[in-house]
């Protein structure tokens, strides 16, 4: 019974959206040209889109925000208006968030505890943080929310239901896109709802980075720690789009900060293969030491050797002019589908290579730009951003904002 209302509910919100989205490629869906639409419609739709999805709740949550990474697969103005939707929910009560840590830890909360806050310091559509002191060490609790592991994989069941009569229907590079992007979340949410691999993903980055004294990462609290609750130092710092104050004192050097915050994603995405995949500045700290302080493990991604080596192929490629090479190498990172003819792609690796020559010779067109520019193509011509990519791009979109907001010159 619980399937039929919930799938009934999903198809209801969603069905005039889908038609509506049909209706823009073929006025009568099978026959006629695109229905005439304004930018100003498509940002009215854009908005309600969001609306319908901040209802739908968790599962629906989680995936709008990964979709607003993707402007390989969504068109403007979708991708910013998804870009808005923020990860923020009515807490859960306190009683129950203190249900979950003693059914979990198998004993009363005040004998684990010496003190719990019930007002949460931040609630998420997956689970919520209270404040708390364990053996005398301030620490952050992390609880999951009640019943949101059954509703994600029913959320999930029914999409996958429906993608594939939308992949028999219209089977579209877009759509295949789409259908990737659902199938790698199904991994990764049901990884972000056990919170033993966040806490081995944080203890993971410790070990790499163990050597770096200026970038930190909350220590785990074993012991306390389980699938459903997460107990680790509380970080205490300032968040990385609010350093006005302590540039402006001279406590921070902007560069410095800077230069350190792009020398780690880089060093984890091309050295470490070990990568950080939910970068914001809410996520991103500095300390009172000048430390940056990284945040909410629950999602990080293994970037194999051979997909490093196939990404530095490509950008070689790209710098050699070596347009070959560099369709090669997309073909190896899966970003071109087997059964497209490579005459086909050549035109559209060429436009690829054309921004990234605007890129190297202008000095003039931001990395948001550049992006966007490259991602126009691919949601164009039959191609597909690997995960890895995607999430690289995102964080490099990330700190150039973060650097733009302090310096309107910054390059």
């Amino acid at each position: 019974m619980r399937r039929t209302v919930r799938g009934a509910l999903i198809a209801l919100r969603l069905f005039p959206f889908l038609w509506a989205f049909l209706r823009d490629r073929r006025r009568f869906l099978l026959l006629g040209g695109p229905a005439p639409r304004t930018e100003g419609h498509h940002e009215d739709r854009a908005r309600r889109l969001v609306a319908v999805i901040a209802g739908l709740g968790p599962t629906f949550i989680k995936l709008a925000q990964i979709f607003s990474a993707r402007a390989d697969l969504v068109p403007e103005p979708y991708l910013s208006t998804l870009g808005t939707l923020q990860d923020q929910v009515p807490p859960i009560p306190a009683s129950a968030a203190r249900e979950v840590v003693e059914a979990e830890l198998g004993r009363p909360l005040a004998e684990v505890f010496e003190e719990f806050d019930d007002e949460p310091m931040a609630a998420a559509s997956l689970g919520q943080v209270h404040r708390g002191r364990y053996r005398g060490q301030e620490v952050a609790i992390k609880v999951l929310r009640p019943g949101v592991e059954e509703m994600v994989t029913l959320d999930l069941d029914l999409s996958f239901r429906l993608l594939f009569w939308v992949n028999v229907l219209f089977p579209t590079h877009q759509v295949r896109g789409i259908t990737n992007v659902f199938r790698e979340f199904a991994v990764r949410v049901r990884e972000e709802m056990d919170f033993r691999s966040e806490a081995e993903n944080m203890e993971r980055f410790r070990r790499l980075f163990r050597k770096e004294p200026r970038v930190r990462a909350p220590l785990v609290i074993q012991g306390v720690s389980t699938r459903r609750v997460l107990v680790m130092e509380f970080m205490k710092g300032t968040k990385m789009d609010r350093l006005h104050e302590r540039f402006a004192s001279g406590e921070l050097e902007f560069n410095d900060v800077m230069e350190r915050l792009a020398e780690l994603y880089l060093k984890m995405m091309m050295l470490e293969g070990f990568l950080h995949a939910d970068p914001h500045p809410g996520n991103l700290l500095v300390d009172s030491a000048g430390s940056i302080v990284v945040l909410d493990w629950g999602m990080a991604l293994e970037v194999p050797r051979w997909t490093r080596d196939s990404i530095l192929s490509v950008a070689l490629a790209v710098e050699r002019e070596d347009l070959d090479g560099m369709i090669n190498g997309m073909y190896r990172l899966g970003m071109i589908s087997p059964e497209v003819a490579r005459g086909d792609i050549r035109e559209a690796a060429t436009e690829v290579m054309r921004i990234m020559e605007r890129a190297r010779t202008t000095h003039r067109e931001r990395v948001q730009e550049i992006i966007q520019q490259a991602w126009d193509t691919f949601y164009t011509w039959p191609l597909l951003l690997p995960q890895e990519l995607v999430y690289f791009f995102r964080a490099a979109v990330l700190l150039e904002g973060i650097g733009f907001r302090y310096d309107k010159d910054f390059n």
